[in-house]
C-alpha cells in the first residue's frame, strides 16, 4: 500500500529475540519487564541463587486513541516463558490493578508459579479470578508483614509500606552479595515533613541489612517536598460531611479502601444513610466487610431507590467515576441517565481524587455536566479532599537514604518520573554511577556485588495486549488495521473480471466507510471507477491465465495514490475481484 509522502519508512524486521544465558553464581540480575516506561503494567524479574522471582504482574489501561479495541496492555513475558523452569514465585506488593491486573492473562504463560502476597491482595486476586473461570487455579501463599520465607534456594522477606490500599508491602530478596529491595507503590506517614515513629523504625531496621540494589516507586517524583498526609484528607472530608447542608455525593477511587471505610464510618456516626453506586465500590465494600475492615450498623446502607424516603441532609452517595468514565455512576448522574438520582442546586459533589494523566478532558466534561445542575463542586484543587498514594521527592530521598543500598533503580513511572527520581537522589548525595535508568527489557547484572554490567541487548519487551479473549503482540496486523481504519476509513472496490479477456463485466461497485461523504464525492467516485477499469484491463493484457492477486496489488497501489492525491487521506483500500 502507498505510504503518505513524508511518512516514516517501514521499520526493518527486528532481529532474533535476546535471551541471555542464566546468571552466573556470582551475578545478581534484575530485568524490568514493564512499568519503567509507563505508569502501569508493572513487572520485574530478579534472578539470584539459580532462582527467578517475578515482582508484580499488572496491566495498563489503554488510551482511546492508542489501540482501538484493545482492553488492556500487559508486560512481555517471553523471557519468563523461556526460563519458566527457574521461576519460583510471583511476589505481589499490593492489590491495585497496575500490579495484579495481568495475573489472569499471564500466569499460565510461564508455568503458573505460586503467588506470595498479603491477605487483602489474595482476596482481591481471587475475586478478580472469578471473572476468568477457564484459567488454571492459582496457588496463593498468604504472608504476614515482617515474615521471612525460604522459596527455592532463596530467603525472601516482606515488610509493610504505607500506600492507599491496606496490606501493601515491600520485598527484600536475599542474595550472597546483599538484598534486592523493591518497594511497590508507597508514601510516608509524616507530620509536617517529619516521618512518624513507625516509619522511622521500619526503614531504619531495613537499612541495617546489607542492601545491594533498591527499586523504588517514582510516580510522584516530579513533585517536590512531602505529599499531603491521608489524615488531613480524612479531617477535610469529615468537616465536609458534618457541615454540608443537603445531599452529599462523593466520587472516589474504589481502590481507596481506607478512605471509603472512613467516609462510611463518619456518615454512620452522624446518622446518615449511605448509597453505594458503582460495581467496584460495592465489590470492595463486600471485601472490606469480609475481612472485618468495617462492620456496618443495620440501616446504614440503603438502595438508590430509597433516597426519597429520607431527608436530603441524611443522605451520602459514594460513587465511582471521578475520572469522568462514560458509563460510571457519576457521569450517568451528571448526564441525567441515572434512574434514581437526579441532581438539584442543593446538592454538593466532592471529587475525592486527582486527575489521572490522560483523563483531563473526560474529567472536565464531568465537571461541566455537574455544574449544569447548579451543584456545589469541591475537588482536590480547591480543597484537601484527596491525597496521593505515592511519595513526593522529599519522601523518596529520605527512604533512599534509609535503605542505603549500593545501587539504585527508579521504577514505577514514565521516563520523566524515573529521571526526576534519579536526579533527586543524586542531588541528595548518591553517586551518579550507582544509579540505573532502565527501559523495559534492560538486563542489569551486578557482578560480585560490586560491578554493574548493563547488557547492550534487551529481552523481549514489546507490549502484549488483551483483545477480547486473546493475548498477543501490539504489532499484530489487526491492531495496525484498526488504527488505519480509525484514522482515514476504508475504500472497498468490488469488480467482476472476465478471466478469458481480462475485461470488467460491468462498472465496479464502491463501498466507503469513514473516508468521504459519498453523495458529495460523485465526481471522484466516477473517476475512481474509470481508474479501476483501466488498471484491471492494463494489468491483464496478454496475461494468460489471469492472476487476480497480481491485479489486486496493482489496483491497491494505484487507487491509494489517486485517493491521496484527491483527498490528502490514506484510507485502507480493499479490492475485491471476482473472476468469471
Amino acid at each position: 500500500m502507498l505510504r503518505r509522502p513524508g511518512a516514516n519508512p517501514p521499520k526493518d524486521k527486528k532481529g532474533p529475540d535476546y535471551y541471555p544465558e542464566p546468571a552466573a553464581a556470582n551475578v545478581v540480575r534484575v530485568i524490568p519487564l514493564g512499568g519503567v516506561e509507563e505508569v502501569g503494567r508493572n513487572m520485574c524479574a530478579v534472578e539470584a541463587n539459580g532462582d527467578i522471582f517475578v515482582l508484580d504482574a499488572g496491566f495498563q489501561f489503554v488510551s482511546e486513541d492508542g489501540s482501538p479495541g484493545v482492553d488492556y496492555i500487559l508486560p512481555n513475558t517471553k523471557y519468563l516463558e523461556k526460563n519458566r523452569d527457574r521461576v519460583r514465585a510471583v511476589l505481589i506488593t499490593h492489590a491495585h490493578l497496575d500490579h495484579i491486573g495481568g495475573i489472569p492473562f499471564l500466569m499460565s504463560r510461564f508455568g503458573n508459579p505460586p503467588i506470595y502476597t498479603q491477605n487483602l491482595s489474595s482476596v482481591m486476586i481471587l475475586k478478580r479470578q472469578e471473572e476468568y473461570p477457564d484459567v488454571p487455579a492459582l496457588n496463593i501463599v498468604v504472608v504476614e508483614p515482617g515474615s521471612r520465607h525460604k522459596i527455592g534456594n532463596t530467603n525472601v522477606k516482606f515488610f509493610p509500606v504505607t500506600h492507599s490500599i491496606p496490606d501493601s508491602m515491600g520485598i527484600s530478596i536475599e542474595t550472597p552479595y546483599g538484598n534486592v529491595v523493591a518497594t511497590g507503590d508507597l508514601k510516608l506517614d509524616h507530620e509536617n515533613g517529619i516521618p512518624v515513629e513507625h516509619e522511622e523504625k521500619k526503614w531504619s531496621e531495613l537499612g541495617k541489612d546489607k542492601n545491594l540494589i533498591f527499586i523504588a516507586d517514582s510516580t510522584n517524583a516530579e513533585k517536590d517536598g512531602f505529599s499531603i498526609p491521608e489524615k488531613r484528607v480524612y479531617q477535610t472530608l469529615e468537616d465536609i460531611i458534618k457541615t454540608v447542608k443537603g445531599r452529599l455525593i462523593i466520587g472516589t477511587f474504589a481502590s481507596q479502601f481506607e478512605r471509603m471505610v472512613h467516609i462510611i464510618q463518619i456518615a454512620e456516626s452522624l446518622g446518615k444513610h449511605v448509597v453505594t453506586e458503582g460495581r467496584s465500590i460495592r465489590t470492595n465494600l463486600e471485601i472490606a466487610q469480609k475481612l472485618n475492615l468495617i462492620t456496618l450498623q443495620k440501616g446504614t446502607l440503603i438502595r438508590a431507590e430509597e433516597l426519597t424516603d429520607y431527608p436530603p441532609d441524611k443522605i451520602l452517595v459514594l460513587a465511582t467515576g471521578a475520572q469522568g468514565e462514560e458509563f460510571a455512576a457519576l457521569m450517568r448522574i451528571a448526564t441525567k441517565q441515572h434512574k434514581s438520582i437526579q441532581l438539584t442546586d442543593r446538592d454538593t459533589i466532592v471529587l475525592s481524587s486527582s486527575v489521572i494523566p490522560g483523563n483531563e478532558i473526560a474529567v472536565q466534561k464531568l465537571k461541566d455536566n455537574l455544574y449544569r445542575h447548579g451543584v456545589t463542586l469541591i475537588h482536590y484543587r480547591s480543597s484537601d479532599v484527596h491525597s496521593t498514594g505515592h511519595g513526593n521527592t522529599g519522601e523518596l530521598v529520605w527512604i533512599n537514604q534509609k535503605v542505603n543500598a549500593k545501587f539504585f533503580m527508579p521504577a514505577y513511572g514514565y521516563r520523566s518520573m524515573t529521571t526526576c527520581h534519579a536526579k533527586a537522589v543524586e542531588q541528595a548525595g548518591r553517586p551518579k554511577d550507582t544509579i540505573i535508568l532502565a527501559d523495559n527489557g534492560t538486563v542489569i547484572d551486578i557482578v560480585d556485588g560490586e560491578k554493574l554490567n548493563v547488557h547492550k541487548d534487551k529481552v523481549p519487551s514489546a507490549q502484549l495486549v488483551v483483545d477480547g479473549f486473546s493475548v498477543g503482540d501490539m504489532q499484530e496486523v489487526v491492531i495496525r488495521d484498526r488504527q488505519m481504519l480509525a484514522k482515514d476509513g476504508m475504500f472497498v472496490v468490488i469488480a467482476t473480471v472476465n478471466l478469458k479477456t481480462g475485461k470488467l463485466r460491468k462498472s465496479p461497485d464502491i463501498i466507503s466507510r469513514g473516508f468521504v461523504y459519498l453523495r458529495e464525492s460523485q465526481d471522484m467516485l466516477n473517476q475512481a471507477r474509470l481508474l479501476v477499469k483501466k488498471t484491471v484491463e492494463d494489468s491483464t493484457r496478454n496475461m494468460n491465465p489471469v492472476d487476480l492477486d497480481y491485479v489486486k496489488n496493482q489496483l491497491t497501489d494505484t487507487l491509494a495514490g489517486f485517493l491521496f492525491t484527491r483527498t490528502n487521506k490514506a484510507p485502507m483500500v480493499i479490492p475485491v475481484l471476482i473472476g468469471v
